[in-house]
This record gives structure tokens, sequence and C-alpha cells, in this order.
């Protein structure tokens, strides 16, 4: 999976799917290459009725390549004693590098959709969308846990997540079009914002972390990832093959765990990552050495043409 239930931490019984991170995305918003759009879909199989208000779900974006936050977008939830609403501040520089609840409010108060169709919202040059969508990860996860004996039967094809996206023009990122995105979620513990989840690329925890380091890895920073989990990695590529010498070149590519993304080029995987694109094809022919090429599923058919691009939720 690509970050779906990916640490004890955050499983049930006991955990919180709603602060589960299950993908990241960030592609040029068709049409108009002066904006871009960036999602963070959590509470994978939506096990959880709503999202926590008490914690903060952001997504991060590093401008000047030191996998530290320099712009931050943060979102909040009301209580779910009824309606939830979102409200989303943008932050940067030394703000949107710490876990307070500072920013800019671009939207305030926005209604979130549970329901068969959503709502758009707009402010100035941003549009932001929350609520229930149709998953757009598709893979062949029994053919996974069989030994990666693929038939391509799509397990997330009639799935559904929590998603938010944010169409943001350009300049809100940074100055220079090389960024890297990921999200995080935040959530009170011991008097402090404790982070629970994170994620950039798909997959790198699902395939490369094991036992307790998933929970290591979850609450980790990207600064840190290649003096931390470096071998974590490394022992994972040579168990599929990898010399010693390949696998540590791969390793510092797939870490830190950011998507990489130029914003002034086309996207597609690994230039940020779009809903169509196979990152699972991808990351199975690298992480095999090239002896599984495919899952053989495909995207999904339920995308839409427009703002938010994800699918209405299934029944």
């Amino acid at each position: 999976m690509a970050d779906h239930l990916d640490a004890p931490g955050l499983m049930p019984p006991g955990g919180d799917p709603s602060i589960d991170i299950t993908d990241v995305y960030a592609f040029q918003k068709p049409g108009d290459a002066s904006k871009s759009i960036i999602i963070m879909n959590v509470n994978p199989l939506t096990l959880s009725a709503y999202f926590n208000p008490d914690a903060i779900y952001e997504i991060r974006v590093d401008n000047n390549g030191d996998a530290q936050a320099d712009v931050s977008f943060r979102i909040t939830f009301s209580s779910p004693a009824s309606a939830q609403t979102a409200t989303v501040r943008r932050a940067e520089g030394p703000q949107a590098r710490g876990r307070e609840l500072v920013g800019d409010v671009i939207f305030a108060d926005a209604p979130v959709s549970f329901g068969a169709v959503g709502d758009v919202h707009t402010a100035d040059s941003y549009k932001f969308f929350v609520g229930k969508r149709s998953d757009p990860f598709f893979f062949d996860l029994l053919g996974f846990l069989n030994n990666l004996n693929f038939t391509g039967a799509d397990f997330f094809v009639d799935r559904n997540v929590f998603g938010m996206a944010l169409e943001v023009p350009n300049t809100a990122l940074g100055p220079t079009p090389d960024i890297g995105v990921w999200a995080r979620v935040l959530v009170p513990e011991n008097g402090d914002m404790t982070q629970k989840d994170r994620m950039g690329r798909p997959a790198i925890n699902t395939v490369f972390m094991k036992g307790k380091h998933k929970n290591d890895f979850n609450r980790a920073e990207p600064h840190t990832d290649r003096a931390r989990f470096t071998d974590d990695v490394i022992a994972v590529l040579q168990a599929f093959g990898h010399t010693a010498a390949g696998a540590a070149s791969l390793a510092a590519i797939l870490l830190p765990d950011i998507l990489t993304y130029n914003y002034n080029n086309a996207s597609g995987f690994l230039n940020g990552r779009k809903l169509l694109d196979d990152v699972i094809d991808a990351e199975l022919n690298l992480v095999s050495n090239g002896a599984v090429t495919s899952d053989l599923a495909g995207p999904h058919a339920d995308l839409l043409s427009e703002f938010p691009y994800m699918g209405n939720p299934h029944p």
C-alpha cells in the first residue's frame, strides 16, 4: 500500500485512523501552469467517521533543499458534534517549521463534505476541498500479500478516504520552482503537539521500515532520514538482490522522504505525483531490481476533470 495503515501506532483498536496519512499528491493544475494542486488523504477505508478535532493536519513545503519546512499549510477541524468545519492557515519561515497553530488564515470554518457531492471553497487565488472522496490509489494488495502473484485485482477500486485538496498559486510555494512536499499530522500528547504520522513519497514507510522503526519513522523529521534510516532501506534493497553499492545509491535518492516537485515542469512521478501515476509499478521495478515490473492494476475511472479531481465517494 502507499501509506495505508502503515504503523502499529495508527491501527485500530487503540489507534486513530483519521490521522493515518494514505497518500500525498502534487501536480500542475491542468490548463494553468501558474498553479499547483496539493492533496493530502487520510483515514484509510474511512474507518473513522470524522476528522480528529484536536489534530493539526499539515502540508509542508521545502523550497531551499534542506529538507525542512519553509511553507506550511495547516488544517484544523471543529468538533464533530454536528457538522464539521475546517480552517486552513499558511505559515512561512520559522513559523512553518514549528508545531504551533500559527499562520495567516486562508479559509475559515469551511464546511466538510461527507456526502455524495462535495463543496469547493474559493478564497482569492486559492481553492479548497475537504471531505470524503473515492480513494484514487490503485494496487493489487491481495496479489502483493500472495507472494507477489499479481492478477491486477485492485483492492482500492471501491474504497473511500478523507481528502484535503488545495489549489494554490505557485508563488505561495516559494521563490524557486524546485520544491519538496510532504504531509504530517500532529496531535496533543503529554502537553505538547506530537507528530504521529508523515509521508512524502509513496510506500517508503510501508516497504522499508520494519517493527518499531515504523513508528520511529513516522515521528521523525525528513532532514534526519539519511542519518537514521539509511541502513533500513539498504537492508531491504539488498534482500531484493541489489548490491551494497547499488542499494546505498538508491537509498540516497529515496531519502529523505519528500516528494520532489518542480512546479514549472509537467508533473509525473518522480516530478511530483499525479492521481494517474502508477507509482506501484515504478517502485516494484525499482525495489525488485527489475524482477517485478507491474501489479497489473491501473488508474481509477471515476477521477474528475476539475478540482478536486478525486472521484465522488462510493456509497
